[in-house]
């Protein structure tokens, strides 16, 4: 929306503000600044909320607004005075104004930094959590114009308003004067309200996706009139799958006579149906969706499928498309899966909604699973299938211009069906949320990642989000660190789920295997060590081996506290003529799952060769067990016990109970999916040794990792102590005012001493030597002996052209070495030769920090030459960083022995690595406007270290979404 001319020229519109929310009931809504064209909005607005609302805003009965009302509350300056709208389909539910004052309260103008606050909300949009999101968009808004409090004054009465403020999260003082509460709110944001903020986003985009999961009624609008076709498609799987809903078949070409079709009631428009539709697929042709769109807004629809082709994955005009499809719907409140959706499942007994293009509902599961990809969903959605797996939810996005892989897993979260999130992943739009999200999920259910397009500049170009510059493993590491079972492939990510969903998490890496077939337990035996567990040696059965021997040995394993799973091998057994007996695999399954049924909670895999029978058998659920109990537990204890003990169960079973106003036994009424297993577990069968074992070795890594996230990292408080932060700040100011380029500008190798000691970072000084008289006197103000070094950015940290001379004892040797390197490499003025003193001997380390925008400030590690620039053997993990944080980095990298002696050498002084690690972290997450940060090399002795080289780069922090009002992103 543009400005009026009555608008000041000094403050444009700032269309900055607009911004798209999740409201808390799942529903979606536009929040922007006000302007002079609202005036017949804002009246409409007002005869609509209740008297007691007006009261409650003007503190007396106000029946109506004035002209002179209606002009002061829609023209704004948009400085001191200011004033957002929330609106569905372009009508005013919600608005809020401030207006700056000075310390009497009188109107006011910068630098007066308070200013008094006031909502208004429609009665019938109460209770949606529309003042909430107008507070924290208000409250972002005046922080920008220099306001630092906000003032309100609250009838006594209006505990509605009174808990809008108090659950904020900010600092607040409170006091009664005048019959009327008075607020004085804090805008600086707090630990407490950006966990408000996020807990608010998180039930709501929860909320959001559930309402497009379980709707109380479907249309599909493009059902075609003869078999066949996408909408047609949709339509008989909807009836296929036993959808307790309502279904309508909605087409405008249909008959005006024809009033059903395939049993279903027909309709030529959304208007025709007698009752509010919560769930619309579209499939029509993309110049037909705007209008469909349209009629679904109008008619009240929550949400939308969309299937239609020929959006962005089309080009710039597409994408064009797809970004005005977003808009149209948001505008109605409604979200988006797709466009170029395969469509969404959900198999809960209470839904059963194939509301897509597969032709079969798969069984109801604990796994959920969502992909960016039809294809991929088909290829998944078939696996699970074979391999005896259900399913609790499917959304495959497509485009997923809206809906996305965040949105998904802030349902898992809640999810109480789902016990391990499956995710198929072609682009991230917001890394840095995707893993706060990932990390907190993880904490009480498996996240499994296959991340496709996984190199520069390849992104799918149906996937209009941000291009970030981080390499593919740099994000994996940073999935790593946030509990997410990164995998290469689809057929991993099914082994890894499979294992995951069905069997306790392992409680170490001992491994015992056992079998029939010794070359299997070898295989076995050897992809254990290869995958960094600690497998016993296999025990062979034998090929006479009976199902009875496989269930004692089996027991006696899992009795065995020297081990923390078990493999099981096997393959037909030979009969007397010689022949290979194949069709015992249901009485070998049932053996396996007496023994897991009796022995300790260790999970179990089974590695068979052509056993027919087999795996099906042990997929379906062991009926010779009691049930393992699951409780139903609010969010944050499942948090909590998870942690605490990762081998235990961490999400309840679904309700059984039948959805109110159905009857399960009714005549006609589809047959019910099974109950989703709550026995034993599903042990899960591999047709190879090595791809058992890595599923059983991801599981391994996640356990560890849910063990140690019970237990969160610290950052050590003597940090406090040698850091001077308003000095840094400082620094950084003066440098950046002298950079006209808004890029940024280097330090030089001063400034950035300078700027690294105030955080305790003490990097050794280097003097220059244009000729070798100037060698001769920089050596003797070091002090022998001294290191002469080119500085050419072609040479820079490369010893092997020759461009470095260690260990230069006397003048005599100076003078020497400095011949030769100038003969060998140029004229001083190319090399821009210095002398540095020599540092104590030790393992040469890099250590470097950046900031992406799209994933934030990122803290790397490696051994400095060939392993990290040759092998890519480098280390990261998001900052801040803590203690241990920093002590994984430099333990995870392949070379991390020669840090701890390897082959006899000296042990490194790990403690002070750890130490910068944490200072370099604290650098960056205090100022984003240090944008890279390189020290190479850092030479780690077997006491303390020494940083011999930094290069440092300032820039205007690039704008961080997270920490702002929670929005809907807009590609």
């Amino acid at each position: 929306m543009e400005p009026t001319p009555e608008q000041s020229p000094h403050h444009a519109y700032p269309d900055h503000w607009e911004a798209d929310v999740v409201l808390r009931d799942g529903g979606t809504a536009r929040i922007r600044p006000i302007t002079t064209d609202d005036a017949e909005r804002l009246v409409s607005f007002y005869e609509q909320v209740s008297d007691e609302s007006k009261y409650y805003r003007f503190f007396a009965p106000y029946p109506r607004l004035s002209d002179r009302d209606v002009h002061r509350f829609t023209h704004h300056d948009y400085v001191d005075r200011v004033g957002l709208a929330v609106t569905i389909g372009g009508e005013f539910i919600g608005t809020v104004r401030y207006d700056r004052i000075n310390d009497q309260g009188r109107p006011a103008s910068a630098p007066a930094d308070e200013a008094e606050v006031a909502f208004l909300v429609q009665d019938a949009h109460q209770g949606r959590g529309v003042a909430s999101a107008l507070l924290e968009h208000i409250a972002a808004v005046a922080r920008e114009r220099g306001i630092r409090r906000f003032a309100a004054e609250v009838l006594p009465a209006n505990n509605k308003m009174i808990k809008v403020f108090r659950d904020g999260g900010y600092t607040q003082r409170r006091s009664f004067e005048d019959g009327s509460v008075h607020l004085t709110l804090d805008l600086e944001p707090t630990e407490k309200s950006l966990a408000v903020q996020r807990g608010r986003e998180q039930r709501a985009e929860a909320r959001s996706v559930q309402r497009l999961l379980a709707p109380g009624s479907v249309a599909v609008i493009g059902t075609g009139r003869t078999p066949g076709g996408v909408g047609r498609t949709v339509l008989r799987n909807l009836l296929a799958s036993g959808y307790t809903g309502r279904t309508y078949a909605v087409n405008r070409a249909f008959d005006e006579g024809m009033t059903t079709l395939d049993g279903v009631p027909a309709h030529r428009s959304l208007g025709e149906i007698d009752e509010q539709v919560d769930l619309a697929v579209i499939a029509v042709p993309a110049h037909r969706v705007p209008e469909a769109v349209a009629d679904c807004g109008e008619h009240g629809v929550q949400g939308l499928v969309v299937l239609s082709a020929g959006y962005a994955e089309r080009g710039a005009e597409g994408r064009e498309l797809q970004r005005e499809l977003v808009r149209q719907a948001r505008s109605y409140g409604m979200r988006i899966i797709g466009p170029n959706a395969f469509g969404i499942i959900n198999t809960a007994e209470s839904v059963r909604l194939n509301a897509s293009l597969a032709p079969e509902s798969p069984a109801r599961g604990r796994i959920g699973l969502f992909t960016q990809s039809g294809a991929i969903g088909i290829a998944l959605l078939s696996g699970l299938h074979r391999r005896g797996a259900g399913l609790s939810s499917f959304i495959s996005a497509g485009n997923r211009a809206d809906v996305s892989g965040n949105d998904f897993l802030q349902y898992s979260f809640e999810d109480p069906d789902t016990d391990v999130a499956l995710l198929y992943l072609e682009s991230l739009g917001n890394p840095r949320k995707f893993t706060r999200l990932a990390r907190r999920t993880a904490a009480v259910k498996p996240v499994v990642v296959v991340k496709g397009a996984r190199h520069s500049g390849s992104t799918p170009p149906g996937h209009a989000v941000p291009v970030s510059r981080i390499p593919d493993a740099t994000v994996s590491a940073l999935m790593r660190q946030a509990g997410v079972i990164r995998v290469d492939t689809v057929t991993e990510m099914v082994d890894a789920g499979l294992l995951l969903a069905g069997q306790p998490l392992p409680a170490g890496p001992r491994v015992a295997i056992l079998g029939n077939s010794e070359s299997l337990g070898l295989l076995s035996y050897d992809a254990c060590l290869a995958e960094g567990l600690r497998p016993r040696p296999p025990i062979d059965l034998t090929t006479a081996a009976s199902p009875q021997d496989f269930r004692d040995a089996l027991a006696e394993a899992l009795a065995d506290g020297t081990c923390d799973a078990v493999i099981v091998t096997a393959i037909p057994w030979v009969g007397e003529n010689g022949e290979a007996e194949t069709g015992d695999g249901e009485v070998l399954a049932a053996a396996l799952h007496k023994a897991v049924a009796g022995g300790a909670a260790k999970p179990v895999a089974v590695v068979h060769v052509e056993i027919g029978g087999l795996a099906e058998a042990l997929a379906a659920a062991s009926s010779t067990a009691a049930p393992r109990p699951r409780t139903v537990t609010p969010a944050a204890d499942r948090t909590r016990a998870a942690a605490a003990s990762p081998r235990a169960t961490t999400t309840p079973a679904p309700s059984t109970d039948p959805a109110p106003g159905t009857d399960p036994a009714a005549p006609g009424a589809p047959e019910a999916s099974p109950a989703p297993e709550t026995g034993p577990g599903r042990i899960p069968a591999y047709p190879a040794a090595e791809r058992a074992v890595r599923a059983l070795a991801e599981a391994v890594k996640y356990a560890q990792w849910r063990r140690q996230a019970a237990v969160p990292g610290k950052i050590p408080e003597f940090l406090d102590d040698t850091i001077d932060e308003p000095g840094a700040a400082a620094l950084i100011e003066a440098q950046l005012a002298t950079a006209p380029d808004p890029r940024g500008r280097p330090l030089t190798h001063d400034e950035a001493r300078e700027l690294l000691g105030r955080y305790g970072i003490t990097v050794r000084p280097t003097l220059p030597a244009p000729d070798p008289e100037a060698a001769v006197a920089a050596a003797a103000r070091l002090g022998y002996p001294v290191a002469l070094k080119t500085t050419a950015p072609h040479l820079r940290h490369r010893a092997d052209l020759g461009g470095v001379r260690l260990d230069v004892a006397d003048e005599e040797a100076l003078r020497r070495a400095y011949g030769e390197l100038t003969d060998l490499l140029g004229k001083p003025a190319e090399l821009l030769p210095v002398v540095q003193a020599m540092a104590p001997r030790g393992v040469d380390t890099v250590v470097r920090a950046s900031i992406d925008a799209a994933a934030g400030a990122v803290l790397s590690f490696g051994l400095a030459g060939a392993p990290s620039e040759l092998l890519g053997d480098t280390a990261h993990r998001l900052v801040p960083a803590t203690d241990r944080d920093a002590a994984e980095l430099i333990r995870s990298i392949r070379a991390a022995p020669v840090l701890f002696g390897w082959r006899g050498s000296a042990p490194v002084d790990t403690a002070a690595l750890e130490e910068l690690l944490l200072r370099l972290s604290r650098l960056v997450d205090d100022h984003p406007e240090v944008v890279s940060v390189a020290l190479e090399p850092v030479v780690v002795a077997p006491h303390g270290l020494t940083v011999l080289g930094a290069s440092v780069r300032l820039a205007p922090p690039p704008a961080r979404s997270d920490l702002g009002p929670r929005r809907l992103p807009n590609y």
